[in-house]
């Protein structure tokens, strides 16, 4: 088994080469995130998500995230797109830099409490106030393979709904009130929920839940929202999980 923050590695060798299957809602996006919109996509890996919200006119665009071989592939597939490596928080813009946040698939791929509240909390940080969360991600399943591997791993990790997969990744499936939590913990309020499925990295099929939360407004008439402030370099720092993916 792997250690408890072995599975970061995953996402610089055999993670890096898969192809992301999450896919976007076109109608929750239309609904919540105007075209207009300053958005970050967090863990946004090799930019998947990052190129179709600028093909559908989003201007102002950023991806993030701590693989250096995701961001690697993402720069030679996707060179027109802002995509941003960094491996610790806060992250290099100031507070309320963004009118929407993406959150797709990465929770999932963070299996420790502490690192999923830092996530969300420093999203909770960068949407300016009256902005939106865009969160879609996997909740616990209910199917035998699902229920054993939850079972398998529940010791080691300490938490039901954390596996590992042959390939050496380490997931997390989620109770959606956990999800919400991490929100309403963040100044969010999920305004919005949606069921579907998804095909996970290894091909499978997966229900997925996805929550639109906005982020509570302040009453300060006239203050001026604060720039986006980009660094020179990408300095080390203390690491923190997060790429858009699907869980196996």
């Amino acid at each position: 088994m792997t250690s408890s923050q072995g599975f970061l590695g995953f996402w610089e060798t055999t993670g890096a080469a898969k192809t992301f299957t999450h896919p976007l809602d076109p109608e929750l996006l239309d609904a919540y995130v105007p075209r207009t919109a300053r958005v970050l996509d967090y863990g946004c890996g090799y930019g998947r998500l990052t190129a179709e919200l600028a093909g559908l006119g989003y201007r102002e665009v950023r991806g993030v995230d701590v693989s250096a071989a995701l961001i690697a592939r993402g720069r030679r597939e996707h060179p027109e797109l802002d995509l941003l490596r960094w491996t610790g928080f806060p992250l290099p813009f100031e507070e309320g830099s963004f009118d929407a946040a993406l959150l797709f698939a990465v929770l999932t791929c963070v299996p420790g409490d502490a690192d999923q509240s830092a996530i969300v909390a420093e999203l909770g940080r960068l949407v300016r106030p009256g902005g939106v969360l865009y969160l879609s991600d996997v909740p616990l399943q209910g199917d035998p393979l699902n229920q054993g591997r939850y079972a398998r791993f529940a010791e080691w990790y300490g938490t039901s709904g954390v596996f590992e997969t042959a390939d050496g990744g380490v997931f997390r499936h989620h109770a959606p009130e956990r999800l919400r939590g991490l929100m309403r913990a963040a100044g969010f309020s999920v305004v919005a929920e949606r069921r579907g499925s998804v095909v996970t990295l290894n091909g499978r099929q997966a229900e997925r839940l996805q929550l639109i939360a906005r982020r509570a407004a302040e009453e300060r008439p006239g203050e001026k929202r604060p720039g986006k402030k980009r660094p020179a370099e990408e300095p080390p720092g203390k690491k923190r999980p997060g790429a858009g993916r699907a869980s196996g």
